[in-house]
């Protein structure tokens, strides 16, 4: 191991630039001000986003187009609010497309009639996967995030991030695949991002006792929740971040094409408080659970290791 690197370090895999602030942000800002290595790995350049800032419409995909590049200025400003310096696209800025989505009429993402040739959703996943490796057996992480085989709800590129990274994680392990992308590495453990029910439902019924009955598409508190919720018997890890909250909302305030100030993230730290979006919670995928605090759930991620 080069004496270069960091004692501890995570890798997070993410399918557009936003994806990581809304997921892991406090996490990351945590772990990068306590010294541990954190490299961020961004499948797409989120070519097929919305664009919510109206002088900016023009950047559209359908319109004059544009949206990728100026979401790797969101990307970049984003993790300098975080503090991470290690950010890279996968394959290299433009190698993989962004590929779309729809909306199926249950109310989750799927794949879009008309995809990009070049969009990340068509990529053969070896190729794709190969990217990867060579960033792990370079980073040599022993923990990496990424999404749950749904992509957490149903975002084809996140189901391909999902596919890729455990792949990827599988084969950086083999000693005799590609040896020329370096040294073989096996990541410990493997974290998919996750939302506590629980939690949940307490921002949501703050929100609706404060008369906000539009944010998150008027979920109720006390019916069925969406499928990137996650029930809290499946967790394994909650990463108390509330001390860098302030950090991760202004990285979700740098994507300003996608995330508005106004919308149902900044709405749920303001009416619950720190605990909001400042504690992040994960599955455990692959490897052996660590200690755990008082509330049965490990306390960080490197616990065990």
């Amino acid at each position: 191991m080069s004496a270069e690197l960091p004692a501890q370090r995570l890798l997070l895999v993410h399918a557009h630039p936003d994806d990581e602030s809304i997921g892991q942000g406090a996490t990351m800002a945590k772990y990068a001000a306590e010294g541990r290595g954190v490299t961020l790995v961004t499948c797409t350049a989120g070519e097929m986003g919305e664009v919510l800032v109206p002088e900016l419409a023009h950047l559209a995909f359908d319109q004059q187009g544009g949206l990728g590049e100026h979401r790797r200025g969101e990307l970049a400003a984003a993790m300098a609010e975080l503090g991470i310096t290690d950010h890279r696209f996968l394959g290299g800025f433009g190698r993989f497309h962004d590929s779309g989505m729809a909306w199926h009429p249950e109310g989750f993402a799927t794949v879009a009639e008309d995809v990009p040739p070049t969009a990340f959703w068509l990529a053969d996943l070896t190729v794709a996967a190969a990217e990867l490796v060579s960033v792990i057996r370079e980073v040599r992480p022993q923990v990496m995030v990424t999404y749950d085989d749904f992509g957490g709800y149903g975002h084809p590129d996140h189901i391909q991030a999902h596919r890729v990274a455990m792949y990827a994680a599988q084969l950086a392990g083999v000693a005799s695949f590609r040896r020329d992308l370096g040294e073989a590495w096996t990541i410990s453990k493997i974290y998919w991002g996750a939302m506590s029910a629980t939690r949940m439902r307490e921002g949501l019924r703050a929100l609706r006792e404060a008369g906000d009955t539009t944010s998150f598409n008027g979920m109720d508190p006390d019916g069925p929740l969406p499928p990137f919720i996650t029930e809290d018997e499946n967790l394994t890890a909650a990463v108390d971040a509330q001390d860098f909250l302030p950090a991760k909302l202004a990285a979700l305030a740098a994507h300003a094409t996608q995330i508005t100030t106004d919308g149902p993230f900044f709405a749920l730290s303001n009416n619950l408080g720190s605990t909001a979006l400042g504690v992040e919670f994960y599955r455990l995928a692959v490897g052996t659970p660590g200690p755990v605090g008082p509330d049965g759930l490990e306390t960080d991620l490197f616990a065990g290791l």
